[in-house]
């Protein structure tokens, strides 16, 4: 149970940064936009690209697509806000992508309402209705936002957050993700926390607890509070679990200060 790919949203929405820098902006009839070289970036719209100086923004209107090799983004407005420079090139440190925003690339596909990445921080908010990340294998949902930290490489899914992969569910209020660094397995999810509400479903059992972390790896999911287990009629509650997805061998303890009993109910087969 591996959940892969994730920092792709970096990437894909980075391209946006490269039709900011030593680049004119115009509007034509044709409405398109071009950087003449080698990884060459184009951005179309139906409407207009406008140029503010006053404002120091760049607006695309009209559903709007930018474009560089496999990576697009579309959306019905994108706007790219400044600050001027020594040289006669401003430097771009805000980028927002409004209504009807999608982000694709060869393998995967994020959606949202709104999104926004800062720069300074190198931080990437998705927010909307309808907000998802899909790739081949998987796909990560959330009610309220999905946030990519690139600099630390975390994702975090807040608002009913879910993470879907084959027959394996894990749901929490708010679920966040930690990406490998290694060169083999970059963009490769090696463990996620979540809290609150938390719920782990395979074809097996139902794990729920307040709190939980899932070594990907290794499929092992560490969970405390309110734990219960559920397998067909029989059911195990206690207050911490450490539960193999791989083997299937559960272990559950009562609090490590307070002491408690583990409880078990049993249905006759």
């Amino acid at each position: 149970m591996a959940f892969l790919y994730m920092a792709y949203i970096s990437d894909i929405l980075a391209v946006v940064l490269l039709f900011a820098f030593n680049v004119n902006w115009y509007t034509s009839n044709a409405h398109s936009l071009e950087r003449e070289n080698k990884n060459k970036v184009t951005v179309e719209a139906a409407d207009i690209i406008e140029w503010n100086r006053d404002k120091k923004i760049y607006i695309a209107r009209g559903n709007v697509k930018a474009m560089r090799d496999t990576f697009t983004i579309s959306a019905d407005t994108l706007t790219a806000v400044y600050r001027s420079k020594n040289s006669n090139k401003g430097e771009i440190y805000r980028l927002e992508a409004l209504g009807h925003v999608v982000i694709t690339s060869t393998e995967n596909r994020a959606a949202g309402g709104h999104a926004i990445y800062d720069i300074d921080k190198q931080i990437i908010t998705l927010t909307g209705n309808n907000l998802f990340f899909k790739n081949g294998f998987y796909t990560i949902t959330a009610r309220d936002s999905i946030k990519y930290l690139k600099s630390c490489r975390i994702a975090i899914a807040s608002g009913a957050a879910a993470v879907w992969r084959n027959k394996q569910t894990i749901k929490a209020d708010v679920l966040t993700a930690y990406f490998e660094h290694s060169p083999s397995s970059d963009n490769q999810i090696k463990e996620l926390k979540a809290i609150g509400n938390v719920i782990i479903v395979t074809p097996q059992e139902i794990l729920q607890s307040n709190e939980g972390h899932y070594d990907v790896f290794n499929e092992i999911a560490q969970m405390e509070g309110n734990v219960r287990i559920t397998r067909g009629s029989n059911q195990i509650s206690g207050e911490r679990a450490q539960i193999n997805l791989k083997t299937g061998l559960s272990y559950i303890l009562p609090r490590l200060k307070s002491g408690g009993r583990v409880q078990g109910l049993f249905a006759k087969e």
